[in-house]
């Protein structure tokens, strides 16, 4: 039970990390060649459609089941891979779900609310993608490392 559960966190991570990393290396570069009112409200339409079923699935089905790793080996800390299971699900939770719901999401809902033709939607979308991008780096070590730490937990 506890193999099987470790692996489906692992592949969980491990997607998530692959969702982050192709918005850090080429999404994001791609949305900034466009003319800025173009890049925003692409991304607008991004933002729209990323809360939904495939991507949340993998999303908060890779915390319960980061939430459950924890649970099921906290009890037995005493042995090294259940140690690297808690820390994986916890640098799940920290570096993936709270980073989005307390970094991310507020910034995506501030660029939707904004007329990415407007100078304001202009210059916030000039904002948005420094800033934005610059975390999401964060977002995607985060679950890699969990998923790496789960991976070794599988060996130790």
């Amino acid at each position: 039970m506890s193999e099987a559960l470790t692996i489906a966190a692992l592949v969980g991570a491990g997607l998530n990390a692959g969702v982050f990393f192709s918005f850090s290396t080429f999404t994001m570069s791609g949305l900034k060649r466009l003319a800025p009112a173009a890049g925003a409200e692409a991304m607008q339409e991004v933002n729209r459609e990323a809360p939904k079923a495939p991507l949340m699935s993998v999303f908060f089905g890779t915390a319960v089941l980061s939430v459950a790793l924890i649970f099921s080996q906290v009890g037995n800390l005493d042995e090294v891979a259940a140690r690297y299971r808690v820390a994986a699900g916890a640098l799940f939770l920290v570096g993936v779900i709270m980073m989005t719901g307390l970094y991310h999401v507020p910034r995506n809902n501030r660029l939707d609310r904004l007329d990415p033709a407007s100078s304001q939607g202009t210059r916030y979308w000039e904002i948005y993608l420094h800033q934005w991008v610059r975390m999401n780096h964060v977002r995607t070590i985060a679950p890699l490392a969990a998923a790496v730490l789960l991976a070794v937990s599988l060996s130790v």
